[in-house]
């Protein structure tokens, strides 16, 4: 039962409360209580963005719609997280009706504070409402039902004397609040906002993302012009301003606070507070402007939690990358299946969002900060989180271990286990890959580091595949220096290798021959000669790319005959591929023919049809550097076909590239057009922009 209220009293909770009877009264027409039907806060000042969700709250507000009309409903409410700009939204909108002249009876207004200690109940918002309708204090019944019966009454009074009444219920914890509060039949419409969705009201439920990149910008810019309207600091620095608005996660309150930050200090540059976030150990002591902050309005939505919610958002928090899967959820849960019922109420709760497919979730990068910050200041839920974190750890280098031999894998070789085929492989990799990279980045830290180095080298082959150059220099700048802490110099030199296979291919050829020679040095210091061979026939492809012709030659030879000592025909057969090539460019044709039919025989015979095509496309240029053209064409067209069997797009547009040429040779041009159309195609597949707009250039190029 809520607080008995009687006779003046006038501040229902202590102060606290900043319903109607903080706004401005005016005086019922047949009665003496005061009303309090113009009860709207004002608009947000710099209010921006948001035209789609107030266009279709607007619609739902049209008392001209029967409630039962398309459009128009009797109820809506606006969900999201904290700070996310509810009440902004709806205040706005709630004017912006006013101002059409559709609510003639007023406008009631009540906080609901459903995220503090002392909530508002429905009993006392009921009561809170029946006054602000102008209803003697003597009149209104004990008993949440009573209330809500006679408030439905005098609304229905009110719209035949006066016309529709809007209520805005902001801040609700729970429908519970909410459901007693519906206006009943007619044309008055119910606005509630809550940080959780509300299905059970029946409403029109409207779920407010965070700011755009544009809708950011133009905060921080009215925001400072408000305050002074010759401030340019946005605009003069707008690179930095983006920075500032990414920092702030685009939240509308975080956008405030910064905005307030830099009105405070005049002198202070947007460039200035960006380095400060970015820079600091916690963001979110930052973004407080000594009268709101980000932290506290995300302490409520947590403060709510039952245990099991709040352990599983604070170990989301921990996880790789900037979404995870169901099977990464069950293992950083430490269970046996996915908390299906805490992600969900935690998605109502908008303190987890799905991610970018099903089974796939993501924290707000603030909830995220939050989320860490919390566990810091926690021993116990710090190991607990650590806990987690290796159990992650271990989780991606048993699966990505499997992957990477599936990669590798040959036919006539036992199948690797957990995937069904390459491809499913393949598709694992791209499903985790971003939370892949980043958990190998927890080898800065030493309790993570030899697990997180050695599913480094189980990344090295994908990331080659996929073509992510960035991210594999990323993955082996990491490897290299926690495997160099560790005094661990075949770590050490494999994540070299790897390093400079990644710089090669990003046409960094001199650092990659840096990289390679690192490599090679470490490999002798070890003594194992397998990983030098390896080393060796790197290294030469990269003096190749240098320019350095006669220097690669002799690292591919050095190669070939290591491996010939190891009796490792697929690797000698790699080797001898690059030695054909390095004399192609040293204009050693002949030679080069035969260093790739040696290639290709030496695959054929261990069964790699990859490194077969490779071979035949080497060949083939080494042919029609001879003047075989027929001959060079043939092995452009073998080589397609292990390429397409792969769906190694990028090799495959190379190569159509290749036989475009050998058509051009042999004054085909039009189906040497055609090889460079399909390149383009190819090219683009494999997510390879500059290659493809080259290929059409070229096509464009040829007439007919």
């Amino acid at each position: 039962m809520g607080e008995q209220y009687g006779g003046d009293h006038q501040d229902f909770r202590g102060g606290k409360f900043n319903g109607p009877f903080t706004a401005k009264a005016e005086y019922h027409q047949h009665g003496l209580a005061p009303t309090a039907l113009d009860a709207l806060p004002p608009k947000v000042a710099g209010f921006t963005g948001r035209s789609d969700q107030l266009g279709e709250l607007l619609g739902a507000f049209d008392p001209g719609g029967s409630g039962e009309a398309p459009g128009a409903v009797l109820v809506a409410a606006v969900s999201g997280l904290g700070g996310i700009g509810k009440t902004a939204l709806a205040v706005e909108a709630a004017h912006a009706a006013r101002g059409k002249g559709w609510f003639p009876g007023g406008v009631l207004f009540v906080n609901l504070h459903g995220y503090d200690d002392d909530r508002v109940t429905a009993e006392q918002a009921l009561e809170t409402l029946l006054r602000g309708l102008g209803t003697p204090p003597e009149h209104i019944p004990n008993g949440a039902d009573a209330r809500a019966a006679l408030y439905r009454s005098v609304l229905a009074a009110r719209e035949r004397e006066l016309g529709a009444v809007l209520v805005l219920a902001d801040n609700a914890s729970s429908a519970e609040q909410v459901r007693p509060l519906h206006p009943g039949g007619g044309r008055h419409r119910l606005l509630a906002t809550s940080r959780s969705k509300l299905p059970q009201l029946g409403a029109r439920l409207l779920a407010l993302g965070e700011l755009s990149r544009g809708e950011a910008y133009d905060l921080l810019d009215r925001a400072l012009r408000i305050a002074a309207p010759g401030d340019a600091r946005v605009v003069d620095e707008g690179e930095a301003a983006a920075e500032l608005a990414l920092l702030c996660g685009h939240l509308p309150l975080a956008l405030q606070i910064a905005s307030a930050l830099l009105v405070f200090d005049r002198d202070k540059t947007v460039a200035e507070l960006v380095a400060e976030l970015a820079e600091s150990g916690d963001r979110l002591l930052h973004l407080d402007d000594g009268e709101r902050s980000v932290r506290a309005a995300f302490d409520l939505s947590y403060g709510r939690l039952p245990a099991e919610q709040a352990r599983l958002l604070r170990l989301l928090a921990l996880a790789p990358g900037p979404e995870v899967t169901d099977e990464v959820v069950v293992v950083l849960d430490g269970a046996d299946a996915a908390p299906v019922r805490v992600l969900d109420a935690l998605s109502r709760a908008h303190l987890v969002e799905r991610g970018s497919g099903r089974g796939r979730w993501r924290l707000h990068d603030l909830v995220r900060v939050f989320g860490v910050s919390v566990v810091e200041g926690n021993v116990r839920l710090w190991e607990e989180g650590e806990e987690a974190r290796e159990r992650v750890l271990e989780f991606y280098l048993r699966w990505a271990r499997t992957a990477d031999a599936w990669l590798r894998w040959l036919p006539g070789r036992p199948e690797p286990e957990r995937f069904g085929d390459r491809a499913e492989a393949l598709a694992w990799l791209d499903s985790e890959r971003a939370g892949l990279v980043a958990a190998v980045q927890w080898a800065r830290e030493d309790r993570f580091a030899d697990t997180a180095v050695r599913l480094s080298q189980c990344l090295a082959e994908y990331l080659d595949w996929r073509r992510s150059f960035d991210d594999l220099i990323t993955v082996c700048g990491v490897a290299r220096e926690a495997a160099h802490r560790a005094g661990n110099k075949v770590d050490e030199a494999s994540a070299w290798n790897s390093l400079g296979l990644a710089l090669r291919e990003a046409g960094r050829a001199e650092e990659a021959v840096d990289a390679h020679t690192r490599a090679r040095d470490l490999c002798q210091a070890a003594g194992d000669q397998h990983r030098e061979a390896i080393v060796w026939n790197n290294l030469g492809s990269a003096l190749g790319e240098a320019g350095r012709a006669e220097e690669a030659i002799e690292a591919h030879t050095r190669a070939r005959d290591l491996f010939q000592t190891e009796r490792n025909r697929q690797s000698e057969a790699m080797a001898w591929n690059n030695l054909g090539f390095a004399l192609g460019e040293a204009g050693r044709a002949g030679e080069a023919v035969d260093a790739h039919t040696r290639a290709r025989d030496l695959f054929q015979t261990v069964g790699d049809r990859h490194g077969e095509a490779t071979a035949w496309n080497n060949l083939g240029a080494a042919l029609r550097a001879t003047g075989l053209v027929e001959e060079a064409v043939e092995a452009y067209e073998k080589a397609l076909e292990g390429f397409r069997e792969f769906e190694d797009w990028y090799r495959v547009g190379r190569t159509l590239c290749n036989l475009a040429l050998a058509y051009q040779h042999a004054a085909r041009p039009a189906e040497a057009r055609t090889c460079y159309l399909q390149s383009t195609d190819a090219y683009t597949r494999a997510n390879a922009p500059a290659e493809a707009a080259q290929a059409r250039t070229w096509a464009e190029e040829i007439t007919p």
